[in-house]
């Protein structure tokens, strides 16, 4: 039986984050979920991965708290729990943007999937713009995107400032993100900074992915979990990244195995053998250096992407592509 992975977030006031998290917690470790939950004064925020009886106990609990109760779930299917552990904390901001009074009540339109597909297609005066750090788009974005080359959410606010003048602020925006939280803080910064036409995609690109098939889409979706790259566009798989050892067309992702640098990098199997998990020949050379075992490197990104070929078929076969 697959194993299912959940994102979510809800923006929903908890006056007491540190009693809500002990007792989050509390739940989670004896349902046996692993994966990462935080949450905050201004609600919460998680990716978990569990059987499905147990992520549909999960998502009936969440929804039972008062407040929750329109709590949205991508879910996905997986052989493997791509998590390792359970960690379950507060933070003072769910997705950290550095800036205050970003109420995402005041956010930008939601755009559903269907609805973001028909303005990429039908319509030509706006901006679109990827809001996730470089190393995410590099292995995948919608068609036209303005890419930032930033390496962190909270880089944001400083890129917009540097960016202003370069928007015009009559131009209808469109923005995207993986599951749509980082949306919700960003389109609050532009509406404040005078765009008033902001529209994000409800659910983000994993949303869309499941409804619209892709369309539009080039490469794939970085996750922040042990699968670090999924399919999006069933109909184009071709990598549009690079392996950085080879130079040869690649989308996976690894991290260099000298433990000082830990750098993540793109890199193909040919590549990780090459440098045996390292980014360079210095940190091939380090005593840091941890053993490189060519058979797991790539098996959680192997797994999934072939589950994920098998299950576009079936939903192909049943007419629900």
């Amino acid at each position: 039986m697959p194993f299912e992975v959940i994102l979510y977030y809800n923006f929903s006031l908890i006056e007491d984050p540190e009693t809500f998290c002990k007792n989050h917690k509390a739940f989670l470790t004896d349902l046996g979920l692993k994966g990462r939950v935080y949450i905050g004064e201004e609600g919460i925020n998680g990716t978990l991965g569990g059987t499905p009886g147990q992520i549909q106990r999960y998502k009936d609990f969440l929804r039972s708290i008062e407040g929750f109760e329109d709590t949205e779930f991508k879910t996905d299917k997986h052989d493997e729990i791509p998590f390792a552990k359970l960690i379950c904390k507060v933070r003072e901001e769910l997705v950290a943007i550095h800036h205050d009074g970003l109420d995402p009540k005041e956010g930008g339109r939601y755009l559903s999937p269907k609805e973001w597909r028909e303005v990429m297609e039908n319509e030509d005066d706006f901006v679109l713009i990827d809001v996730r750090n470089n190393y995410e788009s590099r292995v995948g974005y919608f068609e036209g995107a303005i890419k930032p080359d930033v390496e962190n959410f909270y880089d944001f606010p400083k890129w917009l400032d540097q960016k202003e003048k370069e928007i015009p602020k009559e131009k209808k925006v469109l923005m995207y993100c993986t599951g749509g939280i980082r949306c919700e803080k960003f389109s609050v910064l532009m509406k404040k900074k005078g765009w008033s036409d902001v529209n994000q995609l409800h659910g983000g690109i994993l949303k869309y992915a499941k409804e619209e098939g892709g369309r539009h889409f080039k490469g794939k979706c970085f996750v922040f979990d042990d699968r670090l790259v999924v399919p999006v566009n069933k109909e184009n798989l071709e990598p549009i990244a690079r392996c950085e050892i080879t130079g040869k067309p690649a989308d996976s992702y690894i991290n260099c195995a000298n433990m000082e640098c830990n750098k993540l990098f793109v890199c193909s199997e040919k590549g990780a053998e090459i440098m045996e998990g390292c980014c360079s020949e210095e940190c091939k050379q380090s005593e840091y250096r941890r053993p490189f075992d060519p058979e797991n490197a790539f098996r959680p990104f192997r797994k999934w992407y072939n589950y994920f070929d098998e299950d576009f078929k079936e939903r192909e076969l049943h007419g629900r592509g």
